[in-house]
């Protein structure tokens, strides 16, 4: 069954919703097998509302950009739709699904909250449990995993959507999306090259561990577990690995 995840990020008016901040800019991309598909959504919104000063700043987004793009109200079909049964991939959801929720709520028809139709995970707790007493804002992760964002100079909601897919997968086990660029690469079959190896005839050495580096793995192993508080991808893979060898 395909894994179906939703990385999301909002620009808002202000910073808090309860003072009646709307979202302005909506940006996802999709991910299914940890894999870009490039099936992203993307939307520019009017709030009905100015935008605070310090929040131009941030995201640069202008109240005349906004006067003849679509409300929510207009767009929250297609949205549901698109987020229905994935898991979203937010960081600090707190803020954004409050955001979102709140938009909701001011429908005329009750609409389900975010949460009915989703699960949720938060990067940002995920990145504290993993560097607790460090910076874990979006540029400190970029740092940490060496991700090239020179490219952000103003916060976007798309931009940061897929500077965050990248930090995800290298959070959670390495990154192993394919690149639109790759894909196309593929689907133009610019690797037949390699498809002309023929494999079969590589004779390949098996190094197999002796029981204490065995130990140690199984030891590195559950340290990492406990540190994100989960069953890291290795962990998983080792135990389909003895499964099999049963």
């Amino acid at each position: 069954m395909n894994q179906r995840q939703i990385v999301l990020d909002t620009e808002t008016t202000g910073l808090e919703h309860r003072q009646g901040h709307r979202i302005i800019e909506i940006g996802c991309v999709e991910l299914i097998n940890r894999k870009l598909t490039g099936n992203n959504f993307h939307e520019y919104l009017n709030p009905e509302r100015e935008i605070d000063r310090g929040a131009i700043e941030v995201h640069g987004i202008s109240n005349e950009f906004l006067q003849d793009k679509p409300l929510f109200a207009d767009v929250s079909e297609k949205l549901l739709a698109y987020l229905s049964g994935a898991e979203l991939i937010i960081h600090n959801a707190v803020f954004d699904v409050g955001f979102l929720n709140a938009e909701l709520n001011r429908l005329e028809q009750q609409s389900a909250q975010i949460e009915d139709i989703c699960s949720i995970h938060d990067t940002l707790l995920q990145a504290r449990k993993m560097f607790p007493g460090q910076r874990n804002d979006l540029d400190s992760l970029c740092k940490r995993y060496e991700i090239n964002n020179s490219h952000r100079e103003l916060h976007g909601a798309l931009l940061d959507a897929e500077i965050l897919a990248d930090v995800y997968l290298f959070m959670t086990g390495g990154q192993t999306a394919l690149s639109l660029e790759a894909s196309a690469a593929q689907n133009r079959g610019d690797t037949n090259k390699n498809a002309e190896l023929d494999y079969s005839k590589l004779s390949l050495p098996v190094i197999k561990p002796n029981s204490e580096e065995a130990q140690s793995h199984v030891q590195w192993l559950a340290r990492l577990d406990e540190k994100v508080d989960d069953q890291c991808v290795w962990s998983q893979l080792n135990s389909e690995f003895n499964n099999e060898a049963k």
